[in-house]
This record gives C-alpha cells, structure tokens and sequence, in this order.
C-alpha cells in the first residue's frame, strides 16, 4: 500500500510541471479524414464577394467525415485565387468539435483544412470518456489523433484503485 502511495505520489509530482505549462494529449476519437468534403448546415448564409469569406449563422454544424463541429457562427475562408478551395473555418460562439466518444469545448474554433489542424481557444474542455482536462488552449492534429492542451492545464487523474 505504502509503494502505490509513494508511486502514486511519483508520478503526480512529475506530472504537475507538464500540467502547468502544456501537456500532448491523446486524441484516438478526434481523428477525421481530411481529404473528405465539408459539409455545412446552418439558418443563414451570407457572401461576401470582396474578401472571399462565406459566413454561417445560426445552429451552425459543420461535418467532415465522423467529425462533427457546431457553433453559432462560422466564416469559411476560401483560398486566394480558387474560390472553390476552403482554406480555412473560423467559428465562434459555443463551439463543440465531436468526433467517436471525444468532445472538445471552447469559445472558438480555427479549423485549416489542409494541415487537419484544429485549434481551438478560450476556455477549453476536453472530455474523453471519464476523463477531462481544461486549458486555454487545445490544438489538435487530426491527421495524427495527437493535441497539445496549453494554459493552466488542469485534470483529475484517476488512480484505478477506490473502495
């Protein structure tokens, strides 16, 4: 008992400096075929010729292969030169990213469509099955299924044992 203890104790004390600063987290669930099309759903839409941006408002849910993203608003970026191209999605407003039994929250969302990468920022929540973790900043790689959560890291850390 006295060594899970002290194990135990070992292992929280090397952790809590990763916590503090910023610790990768596993992201099995947060995956998504970046090479699929993205479909957007929304109550309104409004273009915008002169800067190449599409606006989306209202029970926003963007999907992307099992991957699915709802705010209440998201601005598509298109590429310069091919506006057939999403460069970019940039949502605000109560964002949730879902994807398997994972499920990210925070106040906005930054999603580039070539590199699969998801960083989302303000107040962050992280929920993968009975786990959480919560930072100000999370950024996800879906290619990869790997994040850095980064701002005052702080989770419980389940120990396995309870009676």
């Amino acid at each position: 008992m006295i060594r899970a203890i002290a194990a135990l104790c070992v292992f929280v004390l090397t952790a809590l400096p990763a916590l503090a600063q910023g610790t990768g987290v596993s992201f099995g669930g947060i995956r998504a075929d970046t090479t699929q099309p993205v479909e957007v759903s929304a109550d309104q839409l409004a273009v915008n010729q002169n800067d190449g941006t599409a606006t989306f408002t209202g029970n926003v849910i963007v999907g992307q292969g099992e991957m699915r993203l709802s705010a209440a608003e998201v601005r598509v970026e298109y590429a310069t030169g091919d506006q057939r191209k999403i460069e970019r999605l940039h949502a605000t407003g109560g964002v949730t990213l879902v994807s398997g039994a994972d499920a990210a929250e925070a106040a906005e969302a930054v999603y580039t469509i070539d590199t699969g990468v998801v960083v989302m920022t303000g107040s962050v929540l992280l929920t993968q099955g009975q786990s959480a973790i919560s930072g100000e900043k999370l950024t996800v790689d879906l290619n990869s299924g790997t994040g850095v959560m980064e701002g005052r890291v702080r989770t419980i850390l389940q120990t396995g044992g309870g009676d």
